[in-house]
This record gives structure tokens, sequence and C-alpha cells, in this order.
């Protein structure tokens, strides 16, 4: 699990916005939400975690690469855990996205001081979240999962094309890290 947001509250987005900005942190969003509301997110300078600015209480978000694992080893700490949930017309719906879509997929869990956690599957990164420079995994079972997305992709492009890539290792580090920044991924 990676530390990803801070939901804070701001009594006005603007100023808050203005603050941070004036900071030199990066607006990395700014948009009305389904449901009326404004999103903001801004990150830090070289920063892998970022904030939202939200009229509502503080929240926090975690990112895994696989959300049933980690719904998984929550429970099994002993955290009472929600089920996994994908947002639909109606709302909250039960088990993961069914395309299985990078930040569709959640959990949620409260800690003793009632503390809102909100633990997201991030597979694949929105553009300009991370830099390619900053490839890293905060597991082998991380890097295990890249390499398995990675090696499915080139597997296609191996079949489209009906010969073997010899160099193998290139395509799929050129993928991981494409996907870990957001960048198109590779045809």
């Amino acid at each position: 699990m990676k530390f990803e947001v801070a939901v804070i509250p701001a009594s006005d987005i603007d100023r808050a916005k203005g603050f941070y900005a004036g900071l030199g942190w990066r607006l990395d969003a700014d948009y009305v939400r389904v449901d009326g509301s404004r999103g903001v997110q801004l990150t830090p300078a070289g920063s892998p975690a970022s904030i939202q600015l939200d009229f509502g209480p503080a929240r926090f978000y975690l990112v895994v690469t696989d959300i049933e694992a980690a719904r998984a080893e929550l429970e099994a700490r002993g955290v009472e855990v929600s089920e996994v949930f994908h947002r639909g017309a109606g709302g909250r719906l039960s088990g993961p996205d069914p395309e299985r879509r990078s930040y569709q997929s959640f959990v949620t869990f409260n800690d003793p001081d009632g503390n809102n956690w909100l633990v997201q599957e991030v597979t694949q990164r929105l553009p300009g979240r991370v830099s390619p420079g900053n490839t890293t995994f905060a597991s082998s079972a991380d890097l295990a999962a890249a390499l398995h997305r990675a090696a499915a992709a080139h597997g296609e492009q191996e079949n489209r094309t009906g010969e073997r890539d010899a160099n193998w290792p290139t395509s799929y580090a050129e993928y991981i890290v494409r996907e870990q920044s957001g960048q198109q991924l590779p045809s």
C-alpha cells in the first residue's frame, strides 16, 4: 500500500487552491464532479502523494495494485473493511470494476478514531501523475504484477506481428515505465 492522497477540508476552495499553488505545488486537477461538487488536487514538487481540497471531513487514500489482495490483508490484520466495490449509475456496486479499469475499484475502513481510509486499485497512472524518471515499486509483488501485464501486452504484440521479439526486455521496460507514468502504452 502506498499513501496517495489526503483530502483536507477547505472553507474556500479557491483561496486554498491559491495558497497551495503559491507554494509551488502542481495543480493536477480542477473539475466539477457528477454530483456538482468540485474536485481540486495539488501535488508538492517531487512528491508521490497529493492533497485534494473539499468541504467535507478529512479523508485519506491509499493505492494498491490488487484490491482483493489488499482487502484480504486488511481483514487478516483484524481490520473491519468494506467489501470490494466500484461506482456506477446506482452509486456503490458490489465487486471490483467489471473491466478492472485503474482508479475504479475500492475498499474502505475506519481507524479507531473514526478517520476514513479509502483504498483504491491503481494499475495504470493518469498522465503526468508520476514522472518516467521516478518509476518505483513498493514490493516484489507490485513489480511482478507489472511484469505480468507487460508480458501479456508483449504477447499480444508478438501475435499481431507473427514474430518473436528478441528485444523483449526493452519492450517490457518501455511498457512498465509508460504504464506507471500514465503515458500512451506501446502498441
